[in-house]
């Protein structure tokens, strides 16, 4: 043996930043191959400019980079399409807390310099996750890095904007929009939150106009009575349907309104009556035009009370003028009473204000023309959801679509292309120039236009982005080899967002669905089961578990931005207690192989830090066992290929590497990649580590062994070595590369780099059940034995006599690797059982098959009886305890489900640990009386 040409220990940080570094240098990530080679693509969601790395991206980042290196590595041409989303209102949002810190607003600025403000901040400051994803070992081809605001994806937006116009699918009018008073934009329904919260009925009384009475309303927002047009109640009511065309005198403002009867009202709700205020609410809008009533809109931008309400509630916050207004009834004998009574709150996912339906001009997609093919294309199979129930999701969803408002009112994003003559008549056109030619021509002079001060909807420019990022609309090469692309791996969260408007969009634009499936992440929560979130302060940073962080660093981190002094105490106690020595760095190859063996299809996943810990573990045996293989190969003779093994390890790990690839082919065929880290981890750590490598050691070192045997272990060991790392490559890239540079020159394997080696397959000529089966055996004989010498607490260097009876197939077996078992199994010798089975013997069972191993000499029973005793002693205490906890109802009733279970657990597995303690008990106090 000679000293290895690998350091004795693996250090992940230097081996992943040195090796992505080449990758990237040397344009690995690239297409590459023949033209004839099939194409392969995945397109990256593309994150937010302003963001940074989270767990459900190094989840979902770790998937799409597995599907991407084993496609590339079977020779496809391979595209991970990347880049960034301009996120308009996270964006705009961001700069303006900095103007606001410097004492200025985007007003002050105006609209130019602002946005070259925003576009200084991206190149200075944004792109920080493209970074960090690099450090996840992500490898997109960057040097077709894309931004959502680039010039040619912005002519993209452009068109698509004209040619839905032009046929009638975009439409621009008034209608009631989710208004964030605090952005003073208009939002689209999915970036509204609803939560249920605390808040207050009020019931109050409108008088009727003529005659003596009232009626009373019910209403969760008082402060919009000042926009009422009617009263409404259900047309079968009895108990109101006499007043249905009288009129109310409506409180505060003297106006009149009309008492009309409309289905939509729910007698049992409140009073059975309701105030309608079609400029506030979207189902009052609704009733209103069925009743052709007015529409009173009663706040500015602002969310305050503008000049169409009494001069005394003008310029009155919402919720200032809710408490006026309460007062004021309440003076004048109009408040009936207050109730408490949850309900839902709408909030911009973004600000998180209070939103207001408002009634303003807005641009709008037609949606459900789009959403008819976009429906058809998943019920006829051309886009496969996986797991397949979130297409149910789909079409609940897609079948209920509503026109989508496409306008904000901000400043960042894609303009709007749209100019105004002086009349008002609109131009639409992809090229400004073009423009005032049109204009031109419709007036017969030159005139000045006004464009339409709006931006799109983020999302309108990513429902472009599969197609858009290959050149569209131009017919490109890298259209027409990279789309439609192969799969879309996201959220279910965007299901909505994104995922129905690229189809709706591509299915548009190119006549073809933009992906063939969707693999549907869950989301990655803690420990615990808990979602992450900053407002919990229980977020992991994925680079911290890569790269380590101390515990102060880590508590400042996850408190930094809370402002409740409280929350951030509990938040720092909760760090420390769960975290006491920081986190320790894992490396890139673990947290990735974590991520892949969590990935359970259909379930979120619980981030296991005793997993990543684990995997770490495995990265160290893998490091140590590439360290043994060279040390017992380089420089030493290796036999050609072609020469079939004929040493029974050496069969079983050939014939065991072609079921692992078998398995690895159809768990990442299905997207289970649980399946596929487990058939990885049960091969190079169970099977090659533990058992392969130590049953070769006779051979290597057995002086009676013939050259011949020698140079064909090493060759399979290093042959399969190779193989496996390849195997293993798309979930831990960094590790696999750095050995396979020492291994595969061994293994006569060419290639500069591991991520171009191609994917191994199938031999069957090497597939030896009967091999299996006789190696299964040689296994469980050796491990029945090591059982025995650890229950009775044999020393390790001590050597076993053995008997053995049975079947005398499987004597025969013992017989043939007799050497191979005596040396796993450290036996003296072996011989048939003849006659009775003595006293004082250890008995192991196996199919077909006993062993017996004579205790005598080998154990002091007294000692081993006085240790037991010690041990059931202490265990029979500890259990007393535990099942007197759960005998206790206060314990019972007051602990958590989790730590219940936690202690029943712990109460089964002492009861099975003390019946092994009372057996070998017996059986120490056996051996110690001697023959009966």
């Amino acid at each position: 043996m000679t000293e290895p040409s690998l350091p004795k220990s693996y250090d992940a940080v230097s081996v992943e930043r040195r090796w992505y570094a080449v990758w990237e240098e040397k344009g690995y990530f690239a297409p590459a191959g023949k033209n004839e080679a099939p194409a392969y693509c995945i397109m990256i969601p593309p994150p937010n400019v302003t963001g940074s790395l989270h767990m459900g991206h190094a989840f979902q980042d770790t998937i799409m980079d597995a599907l991407i290196r084993r496609r590339r590595m079977q020779g496809a041409r391979v595209l991970w399409q990347t880049g960034t989303d301009h996120a308009g209102i996270a964006t705009q949002m961001l700069v303006e807390r900095q103007l606001e810190a410097e004492g200025l607003s985007r007003h002050d600025l105006g609209r130019g310099r602002f946005l070259e403000r925003v576009w200084r901040w991206k190149h200075q400051s944004g792109g920080t996750i493209v970074r960090q994803l690099r450090r996840l070992g992500a490898s997109c081809d960057w040097k077709r890095e894309r931004f959502t605001m680039d010039p040619a994806l912005s002519h993209a937006v452009r068109e698509a904007f004209v040619r839905l116009y032009d046929e009638g699918l975009i439409y621009r009018g008034k209608r009631l929009v989710n208004w964030d008073p605090v952005l003073l934009t208009a939002v689209s329904d999915l970036e509204v939150v609803a939560e249920e919260e605390q808040g207050s009925l009020w019931h109050l009384r409108y008088p009727l106009a003529e005659g003596q009475g009232h009626l009373v309303v019910a209403t969760t927002r008082p402060e919009t009575m000042l926009g009422d047009v009617a009263v409404a109640v259900h047309p079968d009511d009895e108990r109101h349907r006499h007043l249905v065309g009288r009129e109310l005198l409506l409180p505060l403002t003297g106006r009149r309104i009309p008492v009309i009867a409309d289905e939509h009202v729910d007698p049992a709700f409140g009073t059975g009556c309701v105030k309608i205020t079609p400029a506030h609410d979207f189902n009052d809008h609704e009733v209103g035009a069925r009743h052709n009533l007015p529409v009173i809109n009663i706040f500015t931008p602002e969310a305050r009370i503008n000049d169409q309400a009494p001069e005394p509630y003008q310029g009155l916050d919402r919720f200032e003028a809710r408490q006026r207004v309460i007062a004021d009834l309440e003076q004048a004998g109009l408040l009936e009473r207050i109730e408490p009574h949850r309900l839902m709150i709408p909030r911009g996912d973004r600000s998180k204000a209070v939103l207001e339906p408002y009634l303003t001009d807005q641009w709008f997609v037609r949606a459900a023309p789009l959403a008819e093919e976009a429906i058809r294309a998943v019920e006829d199979g051309r886009i496969r959801f996986i797991p397949g129930n979130w297409d149910k999701t789909y079409f609940e969803w897609m079948r209920n679509i509503q026109d989508w408002c496409i306008s904000r009112q901000i400043w960042w994003g894609h303009r709007i292309p749209v100019w105004y003559g002086p009349d008002g008549h609109p131009f639409v056109c992809n090229c400004e120039e073009m423009v005032y030619e049109n204009a031109a021509e419709h007036y017969g002079q030159a005139v000045e236009l006004t464009r339409d001060p709006d931006v799109l909807d983020t999302w309108f420019s990513s429902a472009l982005w599969p197609f858009a990022t290959l050149g569209w609309p131009k017919q490109t090469p890298e259209l027409a080899a990279f789309y439609p692309t192969d799969v879309l791996v996201t959220g279910f969260d965007i299901i909505f967002f994104w995922v129905a408007r690229m189809i709706m969009m591509g299915l548009k634009f190119t006549g073809q669905a933009p992906f063939r499936e969707v693999y549907i992440t869950g989301l990655v929560r803690d420990g615990e089961g808990n979602k992450m979130s900053k407002s919990k302060g229980n977020i992991l940073d994925p680079l911290d578990l890569i790269d380590g962080i101390d515990l102060e660093s880590l508590v400042a981190k996850r408190t930094r931005d809370m402002m409740q002094p409280q929350l951030a105490a509990k938040v720092a106690q909760a760090t420390r207690a769960e975290f006491p020595g920081g986190i320790a760095a894992f490396g890139t190859d673990a947290l990735r192989f974590a991520m892949a063996g969590l990935a359970v299809q259909g379930r979120d996943i619980k981030l296991d830090m005793g997993r990543v810990e684990g995997y770490r573990n495995f990265c160290n045996k893998l490091w140590n066992a590439a360290r043994f293989v060279l040390m017992n190969v380089e420089g030493q003779t290796i036999a050609p290929a072609g020469l079939p093994a004929h040493t029974l390890p050496d069969r079983w790990i050939q014939s065991r590497l072609q079921k692992v690839v078998a398995a690895m082919d159809g768990a990442m065929e299905r997207y289970r990649f649980d399946e596929a880290a487990a058939a990885l981890h049960r091969f190079l750590w169970g099977e090659f580590c533990d058992w392969y490598l130590e049953m070769v050691k006779p051979v290597l070192y057995d002086d009676t062994m013939s050259d011949q045997d020698k140079s064909l272990t090493r060759r399979v060991m290093v042959e399969t070595l190779e193989s496996a790392l390849r195997l293993l490559h798309p979930l831990m890239p960094f590790i696999t590369e750095e050995l396979w540079q020492k291994v595969a020159p061994l293994a006569r394997r060419g290639g500069v780099t591991i991520m171009r080696a191609p994917w191994p397959v199938v031999d069957g000529s090497q597939e030896n059940p009967e091999t299996e089966a006789e190696a299964e055996l040689v296994m469980a004989m050796v491990t029945a034995l090591r059982n025995v010498r650890g229950e009775m607490d044999i020393p390790p260097g001590r050597r076993l006599p053995l008997l053995v009876s049975g079947e005398a197939e499987r004597i025969a077996c013992l017989e043939r690797h007799e050497g191979l078992i005596g040396v796993l199994a450290r036996l003296d010798s072996w011989a048939r059982l003849e006659g009775a089975v003595p006293d004082g013997v250890a008995t192991a069972v196996l199919p077909g098959m006993r062993l017996f191993i004579p205790l005598a000499g080998l154990i002091d029973p007294a000692a081993e009886i006085a240790r037991l005793e010690k041990s059931l002693q202490k265990l029979e205490a500890d259990l007393a305890r535990v099942t007197g906890k759960l005998g206790n109802p206060g314990f019972l009733a007051n602990a958590k489900p989790e730590v219940v279970a936690g202690e029943e657990t712990k109460a089964r597995e002492m009861g099975e640990k003390r019946h092994g303690l009372l057996e070998a008990l017996e059986r120490m106090r056996a051996l110690q009386r001697g023959p009966a």
